[in-house]
């Protein structure tokens, strides 16, 4: 009940204000931060000189971020340069063998990006999860699969494999660990498509030209082999209207993001702020509460960006990837929250759902979610910050289960159908609110660190108790409304193309 009620066109305009009002302020704070802390001794580290004629220096806490676009920017370019002319030159020539060109395309980029020693390591973990796929015994692939993610996720296995690999430039642990941890997840989503095929299995080629293909290998996203199979095997390449128009208008978004977060970083230090509490501890609860929700936006932005260019490369190979995650201005709800939907996905569909099925049993959906979050905890690298973002985040999605049984009680639920749609939406949105400052508290410390999450925590619950804490939870409601009025916007819209689609 509640989405698609609409509110009054003053009341919306004045949501919108008071966010706005609110986003400026929380800015001023930290950009008088930021331009106070340029030349502090503790940040010495994480600030930088930037671009000369902005006279100011530049946040370069996030190592990745720096070297995918310095360093290592003209390897990167080069590489997916020439897989786009190849697959191209391929695409025109030989569509049918397609994917083998890419599969050799890849394979010796990796070879030439990391040597022998580590294609022959991926190559072995392949053959070995070929081969269990063989016995098609679904939970001997769940087994083997996890195995083999434990050995470098795990220690001294992971160290062990990683010393094999000769060399040594910045990147080297991120390719090594990006590039075989996708590994096994994609080998895995093989052997439990081929586990469900019920005439013969696929050949270990299929599998070498779903791994190999470069646009994904080293940072994803994961597409599940079901899908890779029948879109790589299309042999009639056909563009939808204006999809290439498309194309290079995500193109120039994803450069227009890459220099505008460069930009933003000459002016908001959000990313080196945070590791001098001290420091910190002296920002308004406002400025607080704003830098605490920009390093999730800043990692949502990474990730867009990261996945962005990914992903028009193989839109260009007349592929479908998955999706960049869901904005998280637009997130207030714990199951739609994610960073990668590749990952999501296989996750989704390999243990959450599997497991879940409808997700509307509270026991059920206990075990799904602990199941996937172990999973994830594992991917992500058992340390403790990961145990308590997998934690917390589990109890979330759980929580939000909970509450929704306990107000679909009769009571609860004969009260809500006395209330119009509007009065139904501003409560529900009420409650929204806390969700979504539960998920930016929850996330924060795997983004920056435990303590400034504390920190952030105590802040705004405790010592900021009421003013602070209570003008923060209306700012969001009057987000949460914002974003409850676009959810109606495009609920309409699929239905008015619903109903077309019934009369043609």
């Amino acid at each position: 009940m509640g989405v698609k009620a609409m509110l009054p066109s003053y009341e919306l305009g004045f949501y919108a204000l008071v966010v706005t009002c609110a986003v400026l302020y929380s800015g001023s704070g930290i950009f008088e931060a930021s331009r106070d802390s340029m030349n502090r001794k503790a940040f010495r580290d994480g600030i930088k000189p930037g671009w000369h004629y902005f006279g100011r220096k530049m946040d370069v806490a996030d190592f990745e971020w720096v070297m995918w676009f310095t360093s290592f920017r003209n390897i990167i370019i080069f590489a997916l340069s020439g897989h786009v002319l190849f697959g191209k030159i391929c695409s025109m020539t030989v569509p049918q063998h397609r994917a083998v060109m890419y599969m050799i395309y890849g394979a010796l980029a990796v070879l030439g990006s990391m040597g022998l020693v580590y294609l022959m390591i991926i190559l072995s973990h392949c053959l070995l999860l070929y081969s269990v796929a063989l016995a098609k015994q679904k939970w001997l692939c769940y087994v083997a699969g996890l195995c083999c993610l434990a050995s470098f996720k795990v220690e001294p296995f992971g160290s062990w494999q990683s010393g094999f690999v000769t060399g040594a430039f910045d990147l080297q642990d991120v390719l090594f660990y990006g590039g075989c941890t996708f590994t096994i997840m994609r080998c895995m989503s093989f052997a439990l498509e081929s586990s469900d095929r019920e005439e013969g299995i696929y050949s270990i080629f299929d599998l070498l030209k779903y791994n190999f293909y470069l646009p994904f290998f080293f940072f994803g996203p994961v597409m599940t082999f079901d899908q890779f199979h029948a879109q790589v095997s299309t042999r009639e390449l056909r563009r939808k209207d204006d999809e290439m128009k498309s194309i290079r208008v995500n193109a120039l978004l994803h450069v227009g993001a890459i220099v505008a977060v460069d930009i933003f970083f000459h002016f908001f230090y959000i990313l080196t702020l945070p590791s001098d509490l001290k420091f910190v501890n002296r920002l308004s609860d406002w400025s607080l509460a704003g830098l605490a929700y920009s390093n999730l936006v800043y990692d949502w932005v990474k990730a867009a960006v990261m996945f962005g260019v990914i992903n028009t490369i193989a839109r260009l190979d007349h592929l479908d990837p998955p999706q960049p995650p869901k904005c998280i201005t637009m997130l207030y709800i714990f199951a739609e929250t994610h960073f990668d939907r590749g990952i999501n996905n296989w996750l989704c569909k390999y243990v959450y759902d599997h497991i879940g099925e409808n997700h509307d049993h509270i026991l059920k959906e206990l075990v799904a979610s602990t199941a996937t979050f172990a999973v994830t905890t594992l991917w992500l690298g058992p340390c403790e910050v990961v145990y308590i973002w997998s934690l917390v985040n589990c109890f979330g999605l759980n929580f939000e289960l909970w509450v929704q049984k306990f107000f679909q009680l009769g009571p609860f639920a004969k009260l809500e159908a006395k209330l119009s749609g509007a009065m139904s939406r501003r409560i529900r949105a009420a409650f929204g609110a806390v969700n979504f400052w539960a998920i930016v508290l929850y996330n924060v410390p795997a983004l920056n660190s435990l303590e400034f999450a504390l920190l952030v925590t105590k802040r705004l619950l405790v010592l900021g108790f009421p003013v602070s804490t209570l003008s923060i939870w209306f700012i969001t409601y009057c987000g949460v409304q914002l974003i409850k009025e676009r959810e109606r916007i495009l609920a309409l819209e699929e239905e008015d193309k619903g109903d077309k689609a019934k009369v043609e």
